[in-house]
């Protein structure tokens, strides 16, 4: 019997290999369906971590600007004597708090990118944020481990020296690592150098850093040598600033057109003629600056002191008796060796009270004139970072208009793209102190006036007659 075994046929359904195949091929596209399903779950987690962690983020953001400005203007380890003495305004300097800090001898670790978290692992929004800047993590640095940003790691640890001794910071008792810190120039330091006679510069307010040497002026203040470095030193040498601020003051509709004396003094005569004047309200302050209405005779700086060989002062100060007296101002005193910015600062408050005085604006109420003078010094400081074209023009286009609304500048001496980083940021510092004082008069009074000023765009006339209503006065004499 013979087969004919072409008469059958394959089944390809029965063959195992092909079987295997088309099982293997549908397990492949069930895993990449599962796995592209497993990645959008995983974006879409990623996203409402995200999302939770900046909430969060802006959370506490608005909760410590609340907190820092619930506790500004405080300042701990001080006694009141020492606040008292350190209080000022532009006729001292203004009390900046020195916080001091706490913080962890061991924080968490710094994020090194070496691990990730495992899938399926839920994260802590609050994990998100940065140990030292509060600020959530960006986006590729959510799922590695750590609390800090790699740069503000290496703040976190670099701000852990005294910025005056170059030591680390001790730590107390309980672990816990202590400091000061200046608020505006964010220099972190032992309190104990707030005490241990470490000399400080009447003008900045840093202390001095060990291995410096600050100069000694001859009222026993301390300046640094930044500050030395563009300081007014005696009478002749501010006349050109005087000049400078009357031409502002004619720039804004102010004019002083009375002529009187404008001296450079050392500190005992500045606070004689502050007695002589009978002025009772900042007792606790140091005077830099003072608008003499009453007869005086008064010792000028005629001949400053000079820097010598090896940054050594030479002080030779030679003074010259005289007599101011003659009008309704007699004459405008302020402490020698301040910097030009600070010194012209001084000056256009100063000058405001006498521009008040001349115009016979007598009974204002103290904190709005003092608030006022305070916002013309601010003034003249804005107008300082300005360079010298732009001053010219930003005066030019302010005469051409009654209405006095335009940011005012005067022609500076020297163009603000020529002064050295330390100038720029001392500026910023001049500007600071007035914003931040929190003093009863100065700094409430400035608060004020700003913002009927704002209210009035800037327009001093209608800010005055604002004033004037608010202090239930009327002037001598319509301006």
């Amino acid at each position: 019997m013979s087969w004919c075994f072409s008469c059958f046929k394959h089944d390809p359904s029965k063959d195992p290999l092909n079987t295997a195949l088309v099982i293997s091929r549908y397990e492949e596209e069930d895993r990449m369906v599962r796995r592209k399903r497993q990645e959008e779950d995983e974006k879409i987690e990623i996203e409402r971590v995200k999302e939770e962690s900046l909430k969060l983020a802006k959370q506490e953001e608005e909760k410590r600007r609340l907190e820092e400005s619930k506790e500004q203007g405080k300042r701990i380890q001080v006694d009141d004597d020492q606040l008292a003495k350190t209080t000022s305004k532009d006729k001292g300097q203004i009390n900046h708090s020195k916080d001091v800090v706490e913080e962890d001898v061991n924080p968490p670790p710094s994020i090194d990118g070496k691990s990730e978290i495992g899938d399926g692992t839920s994260v802590n929004p609050r994990c998100l944020c940065c140990f030292h800047c509060h600020r959530p993590f960006v986006m590729h640095e959510i799922l590695k481990k750590g609390k800090f940003h790699i740069d503000c790691y290496k703040e976190y640890y670099r701000n852990r020296n005294c910025y005056v001794c170059q030591q680390k910071i001790p730590v107390n008792a309980e672990g816990i690592r202590k400091f000061s810190e200046h608020p505006f120039w964010k220099e972190k330091y032992c309190p104990i150098h707030d005490e241990d006679g470490t000399a400080k510069c009447c003008s900045c307010e840093r202390l001095e850093p060990r291995g410096t040497n600050y100069v000694m002026l001859g009222d026993f203040r301390w300046l640094c040598i930044e500050c030395m470095g563009s300081a007014v030193m005696d009478t002749n040498e501010v006349q050109p600033l005087h000049f400078e601020i009357r031409e502002f003051f004619e720039g804004l509709f102010l004019k002083v057109d009375k002529e009187f004396a404008l001296l450079l003094v050392e500190k005992q005569a500045l606070n004689k003629a502050e007695e002589e004047e009978k002025i009772d309200y900042h007792r606790a302050a140091v005077t830099r600056g003072l608008c003499m209405s009453e007869e005086q005779i008064v010792p000028s700086i005629i001949k400053g002191p000079r820097m010598g060989p090896d940054n050594q002062l030479i002080t030779d100060i030679v003074t010259e008796s005289q007599r101011v007296s003659g009008f309704e101002v007699t004459g405008i005193l302020i402490i020698y060796g301040l910097p030009r910015l600070l010194t012209g600062y001084i000056l256009a408050h100063e000058m405001m009270h006498a521009w008040l005085r001349l115009n016979g604006y007598k009974n204002l109420k103290l904190e709005l004139e003092e608030g006022l003078c305070q916002a013309l010094g601010l003034r003249w400081l804005e107008s300082q970072t300005f360079a010298s074209t732009d001053a010219a023009a930003a005066v030019a286009s302010s005469s051409s208009s009654s209405s006095s609304t335009a940011p005012p500048a005067a022609i500076t001496s020297k163009k603000s793209d020529d002064w050295s980083i330390f100038e720029k940021k001392l500026v910023e510092f001049c500007m600071n102190q007035i914003k931040e004082d929190d003093s009863p008069v100065y700094g409430l009074g400035f608060k004020q006036v700003y913002e009927m000023m704002v209210s009035n765009n800037y327009n001093i006339k209608d800010t005055l007659k604002d004033i004037v209503s608010a202090s239930n006065a009327t002037p001598d004499s319509t301006v």
